[in-house]
This record gives structure tokens, C-alpha cells and sequence, in this order.
């Protein structure tokens, strides 16, 4: 099943997110979000006060499914530190190359002054990352320090990797082996000297 089959929240926000991917956040509007729905023009305001409130409420659901499909590819990799890297950033990857409009405007939307929710929705996935780089560290299989710095370098591989594939400057059938290739070579380049 893909990410784009497990669409959750109202049917208004579905339609939404349906509309995300094909036009992008710039051509989202309530009035032909009714339309597309097949309610009254009125309708969406009865969920979302305006445009911005339906981003931020696309932008939350994303990360609680992010941090839904973290969790779920960290439990099935078991408890040894390598295998949960490579799931978490298997799932990561598959999240941010099948569902790039909706990453952009997550990250977009939550460092837009007031997103209090936003940020807060946030901390779920990012805490799953960095409380996984902190149980390498305390394994030492990564170098001790601030989990977040250790973290940062690992989340820049990532998402670099996403904005090469995302653009079209990577065959998408690569990635397996690239995802692979990365968090192994970040594996090496973080072990304790």
C-alpha cells in the first residue's frame, strides 16, 4: 500500500491533499476544493476558517502520518540499531519522494511564524530520528555528543537524496541502493574515533 492510499482526516482534506499533488499549495483554493468535493462553496468554512488553516491542517495530518510510517518501519526492523537506521530512512525517503508536495509545505508551513501546531506535530517524527541516533549513541555504534548535531547531518543526507530524486536528477528505481549506500556510509563517517 502507498503513502497515497492512506489518506486520513475529513473528506474535505482528502480532496485537498488529492489537489496538492496534482496542482500544488499555490492553486489551492476553498471554493474549488467544494467543487471537487461536490458541496456547497460554503462548506470548507465549516472545517477550516480560511486557505492557511486547511495548508496547516494539510501540513498536520502529514506529519502524524510521517510519524505513523516511521513507527511502523522502526518496529519491524526490531531492536538492533543498523537495521532500524536503514528502516527509518527507507520510510523517510519513500515519504518525501511520494508525497513531495505535501513534505514542502510541512516544512514550510511550520516555520511560518504562529504555527504553534505545526511545530508541536513536528516533534513526533523528528523525536523518532533524533531517539534513534541517541540509541546508536548510547550503543556506541555512533560517536557520543549532541544527538541533534550527530542527527542533522543524517537528515541533510536525506533530504538531499529526496530534492535529487524529487527533481528528477535520479532514476527513481536507484533509490533502494542509494538509501542503502548513504546510511551505510553515514554508519562509517559517525562511529566513534
Amino acid at each position: 500500500m502507498t503513502t497515497r492510499s492512506r489518506i486520513r482526516g475529513p473528506p474535505l482534506l482528502a480532496v485537498a491533499e488529492r489537489s496538492l499533488r496534482r496542482h500544488g499549495a499555490d492553486q489551492i483554493s476553498l471554493r474549488e476544493l467544494a467543487r471537487e468535493a461536490g458541496v456547497s462553496h460554503a462548506a470548507p468554512r465549516r472545517h477550516f476558517a480560511d486557505r492557511q488553516a486547511l495548508l496547516d491542517a494539510l501540513a498536520e495530518a502529514g506529519f502524524a502520518r510521517l510519524d505513523q510510517e516511521l513507527r511502523t518501519a522502526l518496529t519491524a526492523a526490531g531492536e538492533e540499531f543498523e537495521p532500524r537506521l536503514h528502516a527509518m530512512a527507507a520510510a523517510y525517503l519513500r515519504f518525501a519522494t511520494e508525497d513531495a508536495a505535501l513534505l514542502e509545505l510541512m516544512f514550510a508551513g511550520k516555520h511560518r511564524g504562529g504555527a504553534d501546531r505545526l511545530v508541536a506535530a513536528a516533534a513526533a517524527p523528528f523525536g523518532l530520528m533524533h531517539d534513534l541516533i541517541a540509541q546508536g549513541q548510547a550503543r556506541g555504534v555512533l560517536e557520543h555528543g549532541d544527538p541533534q548535531r550527530v542527527g542533522v547531518v543524517l537528515f541533510a543526507t536525506l533530504q538531499g537524496i529526496a530534492t535529487l530524486m524529487n527533481g528528477k536528477l535520479v532514476a527513481p528505481e536507484l533509490l533502494d541502493g542509494i538509501v542503502e549506500t548513504a546510511v551505510d556510509q553515514f554508519a562509517r563517517g559517525s562511529r566513534p574515533r
